[in-house]
């Protein structure tokens, strides 16, 4: 049976399975309003996940072609990935801040091939051995990679303004890091079971109760911009903080209270991490080789191929904030590059 859950005052979870992750589900939420049900994401595309979304729509009490709109926290398949999908079974708008929805025209109109090329081209210059570039180099064993055809949102989600959901107060809350355009949602309404706090939010995979997000370089071959990703997502961290809501319904795990007191374990969390890297850095090491000295939730050894990918992408992140910071520095001539404690 599809796992429900009601909180309370028209808002309603169900778990969509991630197929071969520890995540295990995306919770997808179902948000009543004046002119039919709104989801909150919608979960990875496959076979399964749409088989479970659509069951659970039944136990909440409707049906995937009732569904009205969409609103996608943020491109990643694990949240967007059906949203096609119900849009094909029932007409609903798709809603999307515009920094994820470029992310998602510039990927539907890149071959694999140019991701390939440029996975391979960027893991060579982050320091990465030959043998584990090769595969992505070679035409025949490459293996699908998901989100490649993600559906195209038709509304933009404004940082700062109310959705249109009539009979409803959801506020776009702009919260760039995991994503460009991550976005949280602010209920701006009483809290059904009369917490203190202002409203309720529903966080994505911004704020989560017991994991950090991966925070790592925005991936994407036709976007050369230099950016900050960490440093975006420790300031969308203090956004989030000063709204100070009474529950925080994530994308992943479980809901909780005190958004406030999460966000200070995190901010000293990232802060601890940064400065331990900088002390791994006493000398030069190449975005991998930092990546291999990391702590990570199993010993490098045992990490799979595609997790060491975005364990590079995060250790290029952090690097990039030592080295705004002034904390970290570049070593002139170096290539593949090398950073050492500034």
């Amino acid at each position: 049976m599809t796992q429900v859950y009601d909180h309370g005052g028209g808002v309603r979870s169900l778990q969509v399975p991630i197929p071969d992750n520890p995540l295990g589900h995306t919770l997808v939420y179902v948000v009543d309003t004046d002119r039919g049900p709104v989801l909150v994401d919608t979960g990875w595309d496959d076979p399964a996940s749409w088989g479970t979304l659509c069951e659970g729509l039944v136990a909440c009490g409707t049906s995937v072609e009732e569904i009205t709109g969409v609103v996608i926290t943020h491109h990643h398949p694990d949240h967007h990935g059906l949203s096609g999908k119900v849009r094909e079974a029932s007409g609903a708008w798709l809603a999307m801040h515009a920094a994820d929805a470029a992310v998602v025209r510039r990927t539907r109109e890149t071959r694999p091939e140019r991701w390939f090329t440029y996975m391979a081209a960027k893991l060579t210059a982050a320091g990465a051995p030959e043998e584990h570039v090769a595969p992505l180099r070679a035409p025949r064993g490459r293996r699908t990679l998901p989100g490649l055809s993600p559906a195209l949102p038709d509304r933009e989600v404004v940082p700062g303004e109310l959705l249109d959901l009539p009979g409803r107060r959801l506020r776009a809350i702009w919260t760039p890091g995991h994503t460009p355009g991550h976005v949280c949602l602010h209920l701006e309404e009483d809290h059904p079971a009369g917490l203190p706090g202002r409203g309720r939010l529903f966080s994505g995979d911004h704020l989560l109760p017991e994991i950090s997000p991966h925070i790592g370089l925005y991936e994407d071959p036709d976007d050369t911009t230099v950016t900050d990703p960490l440093g975006d997502y420790l300031d969308s961290l203090e956004r989030v903080a000063r709204l100070g809501p009474a529950e925080v319904l994530p994308a992943h795990q479980y809901t909780f209270p005190d958004a406030s007191a999460r966000v200070r374990e995190l901010l000293t969390h990232h802060e601890s991490r940064l400065t331990g890297l900088r002390s791994l850095l006493t000398t030069p090491l190449t975005p991998w080789q930092l990546a291999e000295r990391m702590e990570w939730n199993r010993p490098w050894a045992q990490i799979p191929y595609s997790s060491r990918n975005i364990a590079v992408a995060e250790a290029e992140a952090h690097l990039r904030r030592l080295v705004k910071q002034g904390r970290a520095e570049a070593v002139p001539g170096t290539d593949p590059v090398t950073y050492v404690a500034a």
